[in-house]
């Protein structure tokens, strides 16, 4: 069996994207993938929480580490519902999703 023990790795994402902005392109690239970034962040999040590994994580869904390092991965895998309901009882949560207006409505 696996080590299913949640070692997480250290990161500097302020210094990273500190540095990466000097590339061409980078700050395009960057917010055009927003929502992607922002969802990976929360899966991270969630599964950093309840303290798994993607081993683990992998085995509760049934899956492979390698799929749930693709489900994790920004821009590389377009999840379908399904799998993220699973992703989610997997890490103890329930996937909430919501439509936001872009402008106020009046009222």
């Amino acid at each position: 069996m696996a080590d299913l023990k949640y070692r997480p790795v250290a990161h500097d994402h302020k210094a990273f994207l500190k540095k990466a902005n000097k590339r061409d392109g980078f700050k395009k690239a960057y917010d055009e993938l927003e929502e992607e970034y922002a969802l990976a962040k929360e899966m991270l999040a969630a599964r950093a929480r309840v303290g798994l590994s993607q081993e683990a994580v992998a085995e509760i869904m049934g899956t492979t580490k390698s799929a749930i390092s693709r489900l994790e991965a920004v821009g590389k895998h377009a999840p379908s519902l399904t799998t993220l309901k699973k992703y989610a009882q997997a890490v103890g949560c329930h996937l909430e999703i919501k439509f936001v207006p872009e402008h106020a409505q009046p009222e």
